[in-house]
Order: structure tokens, then C-alpha cells, then sequence
């Protein structure tokens, strides 16, 4: 089967761009001024304006001489990027300080920051951001000044009260990053199988446009090879008194038939599995079998005898790629034979291809065909760990061929895993040469 490199597709952690980071601390400035101008003007409440703005007018300035010394859609490096978080964070607990610290019910902020580093930056900064906005809540706690309100009927909150607050922003901090993290993971792992799938069949489509090449290359050299042997053939005649001439002649001859005769292999080869020929299915599953033969596994082929005709479909490289997939891991699994079976009548055609091995474990019989999920334990796998992305493949370009896959294992006191494909049969009959992929 194909051979997938990890650097084929995969793509690095994303960078954030300056210009996502700066939008965000300027929206923030605006914010804390807007909330100090409405507690001060519109509640008339006691603020320490000064502390206050000078936090925001130096937060402002940092976004300004960013934005003139750098590119806006300049990408920083992942520790230069937590650093710009980090100062949020800092600049939050500097203004909380002077707002009342947890009782200013603002501090549930320290989350943002530390929910951007889990979708975008490695793990270890999202952590050190959440320990630094753990640490800031805990100092914050203790240490603040009285929380601006109305000096006639003083807000005063019991400890219990506080204690909840501050156990909830952390728990919050914890909790919220850890989903972020969980789910911006699972769509890059996501996006990096979907790249390979579409590698595996781009390259399937060369394969076969290289065949479609050869087929055009034998038959329009056959016309200037089959005029070179008449012509060398009727000079070799006509003449009787050089005989060097007459051997170079017979030797021109001699190679130009030569040519033909592998221009004619090339094209019988071809005539099997052109790319706009039919395939009947019992063709197609001899041809996705036939490279796991020499593997001391014995692979057999029952094929059950129907009414309606054998169905044939186009020669179609996702449905090869993928029954070939998975008959390559059926024998990697097996401990002494694969069984592929096949049947149709006049709605639908099942392939199915089992094993004699362990089976598929319970934890991921209902997982299988998820990226990434792989059932090699590493002792099996040498030094080349597999990407656990062949079944998702074969899956993916099967299903966008009209397919459906199904996973089981054997009923006791067999052992071993089934995997069963499934078309419509107008669907296989009518599927395109060649899946997209989107």
C-alpha cells in the first residue's frame, strides 16, 4: 500500500498572529475604560481612577509600539505570544488590586487568556498561564483594595462567599482550558487525516493517470513502429549484393517487431484496468489481494454463486486503496489465514474480510476508524510507530465511494475481527473513477 510519511501532512501547531493578540488587549483597554467611566460617572462610585488608568495607558502603549515595530499579520513564536498573555493576566490582577479583587465580579476574566493559549499555543505555556492565573486569583484573595460601592450602604461579603469565588475560578481555569485543549486537539488531529487521505488518493490518481499514459504511449508508437518493420522488411528484400546492409536491415527489423511486442503487453495490461474500463467485483478483489499473498498468511476468496449478474464498476483507485487497506491489516493481524467473502443480488454488494487474530479490543470496537486509533501495541510496531491513520483512510474513501463500513469480531468461540463493506449496487456500478476529496 501507499507508504505515508508523519511530514507528508502533518502541520506544526498553529502561531498566532500579532494582529489576533493586539485586537484582543485593545478590545480589553476599551473595556476596563468603559467600566471605570460608568462606575465613576453613572454609579458615582469611589474608584482609584489613577492606578487604573495608568495599568490601561501603559497597556495601550505596549499595543502601539507592537504595532510599529512589527507586522500585524507577523506570527509570533508560541513563547513570545504567552508572554503577551502573561501580561494580560498581569495587568487584570493590577487593576483588580484597585477594583476590590475577587469581589469584583470582573475577575472571572483571568479565564480568557488562559483559554487562547489552550486553542493555540503548546501545552506546557497553557499550564504556566493557569498557574499564574491561579496564583494571581490566590494573591487577590488577601490582598486588594475595598471594592468600589456606595459609601452609605457598604457591600460587605462573608468569607464563605469569597472562598467560592476563588475555588470556582480556578475550577473554571481548569475545566474550560482542558476542554479547549481537548477539542481544538481532536479537529487538528482531524485535519491532518483528512490531509492524508487526500494524499494517499492524489497519489492513487498519478498511479493511475500513469497507466492511462501508457496505454496512449503504446498506441500511437504502434503506427511508426509498424512502418519501420515494413519498410526495414521489404529493403531486406530487395537487396541481394551488400550483406552487411541486409544484416543491419534484419536487425532493425528484428528490434522494431521487438518493440511491438512489448507495446502489445503494455497494452493488454492496460486492456485489464484502464481507467475507463469495468471491473467486475470478483477482478477487483483478486487485484487488492493479490500483494498480501506472499506473507505466510493464507488469504481465501469465496465468492457465492447468485442470480443477478457479477456486478462490475469502474476501476476506481479509492475502492482498491481502501479493500486493500484493510485486507493488509486482516494479515497483519491473522495468525494463519484471512477470509474474504463476497455476495450481491440485484440492490446490494458485501464484501467482507476477516481474521483469525485477536479481534478488536472492546475500548475500540465503537472508536475504530477515528484518526489516530491505533490497536498495534509499540512492541509490534519496531522502531516505525504507526500514525493509526490506515483504517480511518481506507474508511473516509470507501464511505465517499457509497460504501458502508462496519466493524465486529467473531462470535465466540471463533476469534478474530470482521470488517464488512456494504454498496448500494447502483451506487458501486455508477461510482466515480475517482472520490473527491474536499
Amino acid at each position: 500500500m501507499t507508504d505515508i510519511s508523519a511530514s507528508d501532512f502533518r502541520q506544526p501547531r498553529r502561531h498566532v498572529r500579532l494582529d489576533t493578540i493586539l485586537r484582543l488587549r485593545w478590545l480589553a483597554a476599551l473595556g476596563q475604560l468603559a467600566a471605570i467611566f460608568v462606575v465613576v460617572q453613572g454609579l458615582e462610585y469611589d474608584v482609584a481612577i489613577i492606578p487604573c488608568v495608568t495599568i490601561i495607558g501603559l497597556s495601550a502603549t505596549l499595543n502601539l509600539v507592537l504595532q510599529t515595530l512589527f507586522n500585524p499579520v507577523h506570527r509570533l513564536e508560541p513563547r513570545f505570544a504567552a508572554a503577551l498573555l502573561a501580561l494580560n493576566i498581569i495587568e487584570l490582577a493590577g487593576l483588580l488590586y484597585c477594583t476590590g479583587g475577587l469581589q469584583n465580579p470582573f475577575s472571572f476574566l483571568f479565564l480568557a487568556p488562559v483559554l487562547i493559549s489552550a486553542t493555540a499555543l503548546p501545552t506546557r505555556f497553557t499550564i504556566a498561564l493557569g498557574v499564574l492565573a491561579a496564583v494571581s486569583a490566590t494573591v487577590l484573595a488577601f490582598f486588594h483594595l475595598p471594592l468600589p460601592w456606595d459609601s452609605a450602604e457598604p457591600l460587605v461579603l462573608p468569607q464563605i462567599y469569597l472562598l467560592g469565588v476563588w475555588f470556582s475560578i480556578l475550577t473554571a481555569i481548569g475545566v474550560t482550558s482542558l476542554y479547549a485543549f481537548q477539542v481544538t486537539e481532536e479537529a487538528r488531529k482531524l485535519s491532518d487525516a483528512l490531509a492524508a487521505t487526500e494524499l494517499v488518493l492524489t497519489r492513487e490518481q498519478h498511479l493511475t493517470q500513469i497507466d492511462g499514459l501508457a496505454a496512449a504511449a503504446a498506441h500511437e508508437l504502434g503506427t511508426p513502429l509498424s512502418t519501420i518493420f515494413l519498410i526495414s522488411r521489404e529493403l531486406e528484400k530487395n537487396i541481394h549484393n551488400n550483406p552487411e546492409l541486409a544484416d543491419d536491415l534484419k536487425t532493425v527489423r528484428e528490434q522494431a517487431q521487438r518493440c511491438r511486442e512489448i507495446l502489445s503487453k503494455i497494452t493488454q495490461l492496460n486492456s485489464s484496468g484502464a481507467p475507463f474500463d469495468r471491473m467486475p467485483l470478483s477482478q477487483l478483489i483478486e487485484e487488492a489481494v493479490a500483494p498480501h499473498r506472499d506473507f505466510g498468511i493464507a488469504i481465501k476468496i469465496r465468492i457465492a454463486v447468485a442470480n443477478a449478474p457479477e456486478p462490475a464498476g469502474m476501476r476506481n483507485p479509492a475502492i482498491l486503496y481502501g479493500v486493500g487497506n484493510i485486507l493488509e491489516n486482516a494479515v497483519d493481524f491473522a495468525r494463519e489465514q484471512v477470509e474474504v467473502n463476497a455476495w450481491w443480488n440485484a440492490e446490494s454488494i458485501v464484501i467482507s474480510i476477516s481474521d483469525d487474530g485477536p479481534g478488536i479490543p472492546p475500548d475500540l470496537l465503537k472508536r475504530i476508524g477515528e484518526p489516530y486509533l491505533s490497536r498495534r501495541r509499540p512492541a509490534e510496531e519496531g522502531e516505525h510507530r504507526g500514525l493509526g491513520l490506515g483504517v480511518f483512510i481506507a474508511r473516509t474513501l470507501l464511505e465517499r465511494t457509497g460504501a458502508r463500513v462496519t466493524f465486529s469480531n467473531r462470535i465466540f468461540p471463533d476469534h478474530g475481527a470482521v470488517v464488512q463493506i456494504s454498496w448500494p449496487r447502483g451506487a458501486f456500478e455508477t461510482a466515480d473513477q475517482l472520490a473527491d476529496v474536499d
